[in-house]
Parts: C-alpha cells; sequence; structure tokens
C-alpha cells in the first residue's frame, strides 16, 4: 500500500488543532509533568534541521509521559525582544514589531509541521505588553525588596524601614553597595530624597554608577556574551569600557545559594562546573593598606593568600578604580591617562583571557605593607578588574604567574614568603632573584594553620579581616535600546519611583527613529508621549513634563534576559491578568522536570532565570527554590559544507581533485547549488547565483565539477544550512524526526547527510506496509505466537529503557530490528500491531495516528496506555549450546532450558556428532555453564 506521508501528515496536523489534542488542563487528578525547550528567539531565517534537534527530543519524552499517563505541560513562546530585530528596524525603517510578527508566523508554520505536541493555547511572547506587563511587575518588586543576610532570603524593603526608624544601621546584617552608618534619630530627620537614596543602597534592583561594556555604533550597552575580541558580535563594532549610570540587579546576594542550590539539580557536570566557576567563591581577607602621603585614603584589597602577605612588594588597581584620580602624581597623570583610554578599548572578558601580555602605568604614590612597612609602589593594570574583589591587588610576584611578569616588566621586587605548602614550593616561577622573607608568623605551619595565624594577625592589628569574596558581579539591567521592556520608572527630584502596579503595563511608546537622540539619550528619548502624571496615574506627552506632577519616565529598555527569566511560570498561568500566575497552579506545576537546551546558556540565562525564582520563592509567590531540575544539553547537528576553489587573482575555479596543481583560495558555496545528492556543481546555477560569479571559468575533472567538502557548524554564513520544510515535503515530519534521533546520542554533535534519510522513509514504508495485504488493511484478531510475542516485549523493554535514559537513537535501531523481524515472520496480529503503533507514536505521531485509527480507534493515540512489559515472554524455552571441544567451538545443540546441567551433559554426549567426535573415547572433563556453552576436554 502507497504510504502517502504528505496526505497523512496535513490530515492529522488539523486534527491536533481542530481538537485541541494536546491542550493541557489545569484541574486534573493526573499527577503532572513538565517537559520545557529553551526559549527560542525568532530570527528572519527561520529553523533550520539543526533548531529542531532538542524539541524533538522533548516531545519524544512528552508523548512518553502522556502514555503514562501524566497530565503533561509541553509549552511554547518566543523570545521576542532583542538586539536584531532593532537593527534590522534601524536598516529598513521597518517597525521590530511587524518583523517580529513575520519572524514568529514562520516559526510557528514550521513547528506544526513538524508534529510537536505543544499547547500553543499558552504561547507567550515577551514582546506582547500582556507578557511583558508582568516583567515589569517583577522588577517592581525587586526594586521594593532588599536582602536579610540573617535571614537569607529577600524580604520587602518595608521591613527595611522599620529597622531604620528603630535601629538605623545598628544591627543591620544586610547586601548593599557601600557600608552606610547611622542612627534611628538620623534617619527620621534625613529628607525624603536623601532616604531613597540611601535605600538605593539596599534595594534588589538598584541604579548606580557602573562600568559597562558600550557600544557607540549601536547605540547601547552590550552584555559580555554579546562582545567578541573587542568588538559587537552584531555587526562587529568597536566596544569601549565607560561608567555609565546603569540599572542593576543584586544577584550577588543569592550567590551562595545559587552554588548550594546546582548540589540539588540533575545538571550536566560541565554546566554546573560552569556556574561554580562563574560565581567564583574564594576565602580568604579583606586587607586596608595606607598611601603614603594620603591619609585619608585606604587601598582594601581581598585576598586568597593572607599568608603571602610579607611577599607583598608593590600593589595594583584597576584603571577604573576611583582612587586612581585622587593619587595619581601630576608627573604621572599623563601615562595614567593614557593607559585608562587604551584599557577603555578592551572588554573585561578580553582583559581576563589575556594572561601573558602584562602591561600598567606607575601613579607616582606608594602603599606601605603593614607586616613590614616597607614602601610599595602603586600600579594601574588592566588585568585588574574593578568588578571583581575590590578592584586592587597586593602584588606576590613569588607566589603568583601574573604579579611575576608584571614585576619583570617593570623590574620590580621578588620576595619569596617563606615556604607553607607544597604547591607554592612546586610553583613554576622564575625566583632566584627572590630574598627569602623568614617570619615568626609562619615558620613550620602548613598552608591552612598558616592562613587562619595570618587572618588573626590583620584582625587584631584592626587592618581587616576573615572573609568570603564572590567573582559574580551584579547584573547590569539597563539596555539604551528601543524594542525591550520599557522599565517601569520615573524620575522625582532626580530619584527613582516606580510606577503603580495598576499603571502596567507601561507600553512600548512610538517613535520615528530607532537610533540614540542627538543629545545621546536612548532611543525612547524620540518619544513624543512618554512621560508620567504623577497626579492623573497615566503616560502624558513629554512636554507637559514640569517637574512638579508630570515627570520624565526612564529611557533605558530591561535587557533581553529580563523576559526569560521567568517565562516557564507564566507558561501555568499565561491568560490570567491579576497575577503573573497562580499560587495554586505555581505549587501544582512547580519546578521544570525536564529542560532542554543548548550549552551556551550555560551562566547567562540559566543564572538569571535561578536568581529570579529565588527571590519570588522569598517573597511568597512560588514555593519552590529552583526552576529546573532536569536539564540536558543537546549536541548540535552539523552541515555537511561544500567549497569551490579559485585560483588566485583569478575567476577561474578548479574542481577539487585538480586543486593541488593551483594556488587557490577555498570559498564557501551554497549546498542547494550541487546537482541531488552528489558532490557535484551545477555551474551555471553557481554563475547565476551571485553577480561577481556570472562570468567565472571552471577547469572540470572528467567534464564535471567535484567541490570539496566539510563538515562544520550548520550556519547560514556557510551556506550549508538545510531547510527542515524540504524534508518534510520530501521524507515526512515523521522521517525527519526518526532521523534527527538516529544520527547519535541526543548530547553529541553530528553531522546531516540527507541521503541518510533514504533508509529511515524505508523503515516507514515497511512499518505501514505491516498493517496492509497488498492495497488491502488487513488485521487478524488471531492469538499471537510466542515467538510474536516475544518481538513486542523485546522491543517494550528496550524502548522504556532508552526514552528514560534519553538514548533515542538506540530506540530508533530497535523499531527497525523489530519490524523487520515482523515482517519476517508475516505477522500482521492486531495484539502485536496494535501495541507496536502506540510503542512508535511518540517519535513518528502521525503515521502512528493514521494506523490507529485504521485499526478502528476514534481518539487518538496519544492518550493510549504505553504497552506494559511481560518478562514471560522474553523467557527462553531453548537454549543453542554451542558444543566447544579442548576450546574450539565445533558445533551447535538446541536443549530445553529447563535442563539441569547434568541432563544437558548426558544429552550431549549422546548426540551423534559427539559421538563421531569421540571414536569411543571417554571425556577428560565435561564443564557445562547453564544456559551458555558446553566445553569438552578429550
Amino acid at each position: 500500500m502507497f504510504y502517502d506521508h504528505q496526505q497523512i501528515e496535513k490530515k492529522w496536523q488539523k486534527y491536533w488543532e481542530d481538537n485541541q489534542t494536546y491542550k493541557t488542563s489545569n484541574n486534573t487528578d493526573k499527577p503532572k509533568f513538565y517537559v520545557l525547550d529553551m526559549f527560542p528567539y525568532p530570527s528572519g531565517a527561520g529553523l533550520h534541521v539543526g533548531h529542531p534537534l532538542g524539541y524533538i527530543a522533548s516531545d519524544i519524552y512528552a508523548r512518553y509521559k502522556r502514555h503514562q499517563g501524566f497530565n503533561v505541560l509541553h509549552p511554547v513562546g518566543y523570545d521576542s525582544f532583542g538586539l536584531p530585530a532593532e537593527q534590522y528596524a534601524i536598516q529598513t525603517g521597518q517597525h521590530p514589531a511587524i518583523t517580529t510578527e513575520q519572524n514568529i508566523t514562520r516559526y510557528e508554520e514550521q513547528l506544526r509541521k513538524i508534529g510537536f505536541s505543544f499547547d500553543w493555547s499558552r504561547e507567550v511572547r515577551t514582546s506582547d505588553p500582556s507578557y511583558y506587563k508582568w516583567t515589569q511587575w517583577i522588577f517592581i518588586e525587586l526594586f521594593h525588596s532588599w536582602y536579610n543576610k540573617n535571614i537569607d532570603k529577600a524580604e520587602p524593603i518595608q521591613t527595611l524601614i522599620k529597622h531604620f526608624e528603630e535601629k538605623g544601621t545598628e544591627e543591620l546584617n544586610a547586601n548593599q553597595n557601600d557600608e552606610l552608618n547611622f542612627t534611628a534619630e538620623e534617619w527620621k530627620n534625613a529628607s525624603e530624597i536623601d532616604k531613597e537614596d540611601i535605600l538605593l543602597n539596599y534595594r534588589l534592583a538598584y541604579r548606580a554608577e557602573t562600568t559597562v561594556n558600550w557600544c557607540p555604533a549601536l547605540g547601547t550597552v552590550l552584555a559580555n556574551d554579546e562582545v567578541k575580541d573587542g568588538k559587537s558580535e552584531r555587526g562587529g563594532f568597536p566596544v569601549y569600557q565607560k561608567k555609565m549610570m546603569q540599572w542593576s540587579m543584586r544577584i550577588s546576594a543569592y550567590s551562595e545559594r545559587l552554588l548550594q542550590g546546582l548540589k540539588t539539580l540533575d545538571w550536566p557536570q560541565p554546566l554546573k562546573d560552569s556556574q561554580e566557576y562563574w560565581i567564583g567563591k574564594s576565602q580568604g581577607a579583606q586587607v586596608k593598606f595606607e598611601i603614603e602621603a594620603h591619609n585619608n585614603e585606604i587601598i582594601e584589597v581581598f585576598t586568597t593568600r593572607p599568608d603571602t602577605i610579607f611577599g607583598a612588594t608593590f600593589m595594583v588597581l584597576a584603571p577604573e578604580n576611583p582612587l586612581v584620580e585622587t593619587i595619581t602624581t601630576a608627573e604621572q597623570k599623563a601615562e595614567v591617562d593614557n593607559y585608562i583610554e587604551e584599557t577603555s578599548k578592551k572588554t573585561e572578558r578580553d582583559r581576563m583571557a589575556d594572561v601573558k601580555n602584562v602591561s600598567g602605568a606607575f601613579t607616582g604614590s606608594y602603599a606601605i605593607n603593614p607586616f613590614s612597612n616597607e614602601r610599595m609602589p602603586i600600579y594601574i593594570s588592566d588585568y585588574v578588574l574593578m568588578g571583581y574583589g575590590t578592584g586592587a591587588v597586593m602584588a606576590v610576584p613569588a607566589h603568583d604567574e601574573r604579579d611575576h611578569r608584571f614585576a619583570k616588566k617593570f623590574n620590580l621586587e621578588i620576595k619569596k614568603v617563606v615556604e607553607t605548602d607544597e604547591d607554592v614550593q612546586e610553583a613554576s616561577f622564575d625566583s632566584k632573584d627572590s630574598v627569602c622573607v623568614n617570619s615568626d608568623f609562619l615558620n613550620g605551619l602548613n598552608y591552612n594553620e598558616a592562613k587562619a595565624v595570618i587572618i588573626t594577625a590583620i584582625e587584631k592589628k584592626g587592618i581587616g579581616h576573615g572573609t568570603t569574596n564572590y567573582r559574580q558581579r551584579d547584573a547590569i539591567f539597563s539596555r539604551q535600546r528601543y524594542w525591550g521592556e520599557p522599565v517601569p520608572i520615573y524620575y522625582k527630584d532626580g530619584m527613582p519611583y516606580t510606577l503603580p502596579a495598576s499603571a502596567l503595563p507601561l507600553e512600548l511608546p512610538e517613535v520615528e527613529k530607532y537610533l540614540p537622540t542627538e543629545d545621546g539619550d536612548p532611543p525612547l528619548g524620540n518619544a513624543k508621549t512618554f512621560a508620567w502624571d504623577e497626579a492623573n496615574q497615566k503616560v502624558v506627552d513629554t512636554n507637559l513634563i514640569d517637574e512638579k506632577t508630570v515627570f520624565p519616565l526612564e529611557l533605558s529598555t530591561m535587557p533581553g534576559w529580563a523576559g526569560s527569566s521567568w517565562y516557564f511560570l507564566r507558561y501555568m498561568d499565561p491568560n490570567d491578568d491579576e497575577v503573573f500566575v497562580k499560587k495554586e497552579l505555581a505549587d501544582y506545576w512547580g519546578q521544570v522536570d525536564l529542560y532542554i537546551g543548548g550549552s551556551e546558556h550555560a551562566t547567562g540565562h540559566l543564572l538569571y532565570s535561578r536568581f529570579w525564582n529565588m527571590f519570588l520563592k522569598d517573597r511568597g509567590y512560588i514555593n519552590h527554590d529552583e526552576p529546573f531540575q532536569k536539564l540536558i544539553n543537546q549536541g548540535m547537528i552539523l552541515g555537511m559544507s561544500a567549497f569551490v576553489y579559485r585560483i588566485d587573482g583569478t575567476n577561474q575555479y578548479v574542481s577539487k581533485n585538480l586543486a593541488k596543481d593551483y594556488k587557490t583560495q577555498q570559498i564557501h558555496v551554497d549546498v542547494s547549488l550541487l546537482k541531488g545528492t552528489s558532490d557535484e556543481l551545477d555551474t551555471e546555477a553557481f554563475k547565476a547565483w551571485r553577480p561577481d560569479y556570472a562570468d567565472a571559468e571552471f577547469i572540470l575533472e572528467d567534464g564535471k565539477y567535484i567541490t570539496g567538502r566539510e563538515v562544520e557548524k550548520m550556519s547560514k554564513s556557510k551556506y550549508n544550512v538545510v531547510n527542515p520544510d524540504d524534508i518534510c515535503n520530501e521524507y515526512g515530519a515523521d522521517g525527519l524526526r526518526l532521523y534527527e534521533m538516529f544520527l547519535g546520542p541526543l548530547e553529541q554533535s553530528k553531522p546531516w547527510n540527507t541521503q541518510g534519510l533514504s533508509g529511515v522513509y524505508g523503515f516507514l514504508k515497511k512499518f505501514w506496509n505491516l498493517y496492509f495485504n497488498g492495497e488491502v488493511f488487513e488485521v487478524s484478531d488471531e492469538e499471537p505466537t510466542k515467538e510474536e510475542y516475544k518481538v513486542l516485549h523485546t522491543l517494550i523493554k528496550k524502548v522504556v529503557y532508552d526514552i528514560e535514559n534519553f538514548s533515542f537513537n538506540t530506540s530508533v535501531s530497535s523499531f527497525m530490528i523489530a519490524v523487520n523481524e515482523l515482517q519476517k515472520i508475516k505477522c500482521n496480529k492486531r495484539n502485536i500491531l496494535e501495541p507496536l503503533a502506540v510503542i512508535i507514536s511518540p517519535y513518528a505521531p502521525h503515521i502512528c495516528e493514521e494506523l490507529w485509527s485504521l485499526l478502528g480507534h476514534n481518539e487518538s493515540v496519544e492518550f493510549e496506555k504505553f504497552p506494559v512489559l511481560n518478562e514471560d515472554y522474553l523467557v527462553e524455552d531453548e537454549i543453542q549450546y554451542p558444543i566447544s571441544i579442548n576450546g574450539k567451538m565445533k558445533f551447535k545443540i538446541s536443549l530445553s532450558a529447563q535442563l539441569s546441567a547434568k541432563e544437558v551433559e548426558d544429552l550431549v554426549l549422546q548426540d551423534d556428532k559427539m559421538q563421531q567426535i569421540l571414536e569411543g573415547k571417554t571425556p577428560k572433563k565435561i564443564i557445562v555453564v547453564p544456559h551458555r556453552i558446553v566445553n569438552i576436554v578429550i
């Protein structure tokens, strides 16, 4: 019977949509299971075959859990704010909302075509005002919260105000920007502006001067992962370090909880390691150094090795450290200023990565070593970061590689501390010039003892204390862009105030231009209706701003990660206009049980999501600390790129196997220009591809132009993408789904080869024809044989194990084996073929729905109970015993599996073949391994 995949797939996709087959109920007695894919960003290019890999895996698992009787939440949505849409708008003048809508329509069309079991009724979009209303609401909640270290959680800001009213800062243990000290009386007498300024020091969402990655060409701040080699990843524009007033999120308050929470999660270890490194917990001491001739200034450093303080011979400050301006002498000012200017062109990531090339400038000032009382020259260098520790280090060149390089470059003293630890003794630094410093503090102590002794000494001197430090810094939350969530803040007397919740959403206004204003304000500065009327509680025209009742609104927008930090919660309750999620629904759905996505989100998205989730738990809106219990990083599908070889200085192109005779340049060519599935280039199509190839000349081999091929990351820029629509049309969505799983283990990267689809498509046709006799659908109600049941239950056992261990590739192999065996024995029994359709349906849902319908069922196969394994069918009736003589296998004999070892021995000796071998001799030894082998020594 002809397998018409196009007709079948269209039919069932329409059925699922019309019948809302995958719509998930919030009211059920079933146990829940929440399966989630990482939030897709809808680009104009649409999907290529690499994108659906993780979605197919999560879809198989979601369908399997439905078969097991779970109420499965498997939603879909779009991370639809962001820089790419805005850049396109700048280039074309087309509003980002229009292109974003077009891109989403394209994505949805493609996703539906692949047959995903998404609950489309729960779709969310971060750029939809009904969604970002709640992103803004969460921001307001963060603004009105502080972190109480005594109870290790966030609390409403009112509790902090109450503490100030009763005790001032006495007994306060808070996460803050600067350490403040005032009495209750001083707080009560402070002005409103002063009080607001103080509270900003504690709020979880706060505004402060911060060093950022500033890209003038894009007119915006960029995150570290948007910058590569000092240039913007989008457009390749220069990026500079710049101090700006920015909104930040106090994620640093949660560092220890984020670290400890990793222990409770079933995540890949490399991903956990990335987060641990990013958080960067280290224990040591905070130490203060006096500055010569600057009595009111000190340098405070954090060091993990306070026991090496005797070997500290100079100080290094981050170029951005505010002290630099104060302590730099007139003679050194020009050199220091030039160095600061050069450093501003490097991102922090570049500065951290460049471990070998040290540079710096002398400030002209000196610090005093509090233990040796020796003068220590103070330098600035880009290897010290303002955001890590205190923005200053005590340099111990005999015990730190970068400090040692720096000391060598600037001819500074190198002192080696008396050894306290084997690791230090084996240090690879060149210390032949070092002076050995003996100390009563350290002699004879091991590393931990020495560290403890020094910290005690530091505390006794009153110059510092032992402490724990974290590399993780607060997350910058401002973006000078248009296409993002407006920040629900207005400014009165220069201080930020939040809009009332009743005014949300603060909608993104229309602007004529998407570039910054002439005054340098973000694009929202171009909006004509974007001011806050405090008296009437509404947004009004900007020319009404009078700083009395009408005030300016914040012009920055939120970063891309704002909306993606909580979307998994909105899916639980996407249409509620009263709350971001009802508490009872948050309790029911709880954590995401399975989250599948790329490893590129190891730190950014996953850390921010965990932070927001913990905050919402602290404030009592949800009950779970962690958002994602199990996480799997899928690998990449790699593309098979094609290359042509252009002879240098010409427009001549030489075929692959002749290229070695010429000096050539290898150029990517679109794989669609190859003839069929071969490596032969369609030369006429190539000439028509781009104007600069129109007059191309070709040097052929055997009348053909053969391209070079190479496996690379699938990417538009490499012209090696494969459109899933084309695959679905030719081989079907079920063919695409099976093939992507068949390629290899989910977590590994693997190359795409369209030619391989024919094998999977052939399997689908075989599977289809099991249910037909020629052109007639024919399934027998006759009871299956034990052999037929064995094939079925062998498959059940394998597939259940594979799905639960996410080994989807081996399941597809098992399907092929089972169908081949059933075809050989011409099985058409209902009791075999019905469960077979259920087993294969998570992988190939369209064909299985059609077969299920032909089997006489009116309901979807989706909710049919998954077949239960019966081990009895796997018990062997007979065993094929290999018979070995003196260790060499001679023949096999079939014997009952129920026989004892002695009975097996007797029957083997009585066998005619054995009698011929023995020729009347008596065996010296007989070894019977039950159900395995018989070995006879003669």
